[in-house]
């Protein structure tokens, strides 16, 4: 009952800390995007924890744990229902390591990350209501029916597949939905003149740099908690590799920019920050520091040219750099478990096989619904709307209404 007891609370505050995950992101993303779309950010972000726990809690659990399956759909019913004993108290020999509850807590705090991938990139330009019916659709079955691929115990769990913490079953699955969204939404306004990019400047740097500080420290929660107890060794390794794995990616980030655009970014240097933190999450508790530390310097390398080829190539706005975060560095992170791992049994042919299943389900079912919400009520704002900031048109209000700057 003790180690239960110490588990239990341990899980529980890495909850907290993933739950302030969300204020970092939403910090981060109108740090990056323009004052007059502030409003419209903080609004999706709230949406999808609060949506996003609902819906967990009334089909997303049962269906990422449905218990005995086919490997590809199970599900276990509808809601939550708690293991009791014979007395009708809460069964404590669930799990070694927590309580059902606490599970199911955890686990719905990992689930609402998807959508919010998808919300910094699609920032500034999208329709709110149609965005809010993505996320009810991708949050409550795309979601947990992927996730139940390998945490819930199905096929590429029993094929050897191993993801963490979720390089590939959180970022990557919003990775996917971001540049599908992206693609069928088009660039803001002025992002591209005679087919080359065009810097759109975020109004407030110190808030994302705050954002990215806060979710840095929310990672102690997303993979500390990962080990599903409070064993010290497990934990602490896990911890030291997260933390080599985003110095790293911020450092060689901030290099490789520096040498290819002549500047100190510090924008760059953030987002290589939480390349390494996503890079890593797919086996921070399978490699060395010293693994960490080179997963985390590729990530970084990867940020900066990633962020390039979106832009100058693919020709996509990402105002935020969710892309290159979230899914190159994602699919970076889990094939890097078939390089690095301690464990032999790791195969990098397993973890391919793992991302491209993944790829396939997120880019077909997330273009569905997108497309399907293109055709009916449409997904952009009008060309006022976005200029005039979605602010004032979606929520008829201001967030800084005795400051404001001059904005194209």
């Amino acid at each position: 009952m003790e180690l239960l007891t110490t588990n239990n609370v341990w899980m529980m505050i890495c909850t907290a800390l993933v739950f302030f995950m969300h204020l970092g992101f939403a910090f981060l993303e109108i740090g990056l995007t323009r004052q007059k779309n502030t409003l419209n950010i903080l609004f999706k972000n709230i949406f999808i924890i609060t949506i996003g726990l609902l819906l967990y809690c009334l089909v997303g659990f049962n269906l990422m744990y449905p218990g005995e399956f086919n490997g590809f759909l199970g599900f276990a019913g509808f809601g939550l229902d708690a293991p009791l004993t014979a007395e009708g108290t809460l069964d404590l020999a669930y799990n070694e390591g927590y309580t059902y509850w606490t599970d199911f807590l955890f686990q719905g705090m990992f689930a609402a990350t998807a959508a919010t991938i998808v919300s910094g990139a699609v920032a500034e330009r999208i329709k709110i209501v149609p965005f809010m019916i993505f996320t009810l659709i991708y949050v409550g079955l795309v979601y947990p029916i992927a996730g139940s691929w390998k945490w819930g115990g199905g096929f590429l769990d029993e094929m050897g597949f191993h993801d963490f913490a979720g390089s590939t079953l959180v970022h990557s699955v919003g990775g996917w939905a971001a540049v599908v969204a992206v693609c069928l939404l088009g660039a803001r306004i002025g992002k591209f003149k005679d087919g080359k990019p065009q810097a759109i400047p975020g109004h407030n740097i110190p808030l994302a740099t705050a954002g990215v500080l806060i979710l840095w420290l929310g990672w102690f929660g997303f993979n500390g908690g990962s080990v599903l107890s409070a064993d010290p060794a497990s934990t602490s390794l896990v911890l030291v590799t997260t933390c080599l794995a985003a110095a790293a990616g911020g450092v060689v980030a901030m290099l490789t920019s520096t040498a290819m655009y002549k500047n100190l970014d510090l924008t760059m240097f953030l987002n290589g920050i939480l390349g390494g933190l996503v890079g890593i999450t797919a086996g921070a508790d399978v490699v060395t520091p010293t693994s960490a530390i080179i997963i985390g310097a590729i990530a970084g390398l990867l940020i900066v040219l990633a962020v390039s080829f979106v832009d100058n190539t693919l020709k996509l706005d990402d105002p935020v750099g969710a892309i290159a975060v979230h899914l190159v560095c994602g699919i970076w992170g889990t094939l890097a478990v078939g390089i690095f791992s301690t464990n032999p049994e790791h195969s990098f042919i397993t973890q391919l096989i793992g991302v491209l299943c993944y790829a396939g389900i997120c880019i077909i079912s997330s273009f569905i619904i997108i497309f399907i919400l293109k055709k009916t009520v449409g997904i952009r704002v009008s060309e006022r709307e976005e200029l005039e900031g979605l602010d004032a048109h979606e929520h008829g209000m201001d967030a800084y209404p005795d400051f404001r700057l001059n904005e194209h």
